[in-house]
């Protein structure tokens, strides 16, 4: 009846970064930080956490002699997403 929601995607600051990056491929560090309205550190621990299960990648490099961080959705990641809201989609249906 009821499928499991992702617990990786079921996180608040994992699912806005996720949904971001659904929509732009990519995007820098700072702009996730911005769109989330997150601290640095928190997003540095999300992000890392959805690096650690494959939903992520995460290029480090430098930019003007600063560092940069970008971030890009993979395949799994994308997969993980359309599943967490077909599974959301059905909690939703269940209630009418």
């Amino acid at each position: 009846m009821f499928k499991d929601l992702d617990p990786i995607l079921h996180s608040q600051l994992r699912l806005a970064v996720v949904s971001l990056l659904i929509g732009v491929k990519e995007a820098e560090f700072t702009f996730l930080k911005e769109k989330t309205n997150s601290t640095a550190g928190n997003l540095s621990v999300q992000i890392q956490k959805l690096k650690d299960a494959g939903y992520i990648d995460v290029v480090k490099q430098f930019k003007n002699n600063y560092p940069q961080t970008i971030c890009k959705i993979t395949p799994q990641g994308i997969s993980a997403f359309e599943e967490y809201v077909k599974n959301l989609q059905a909690y939703l249906g269940q209630s009418k």
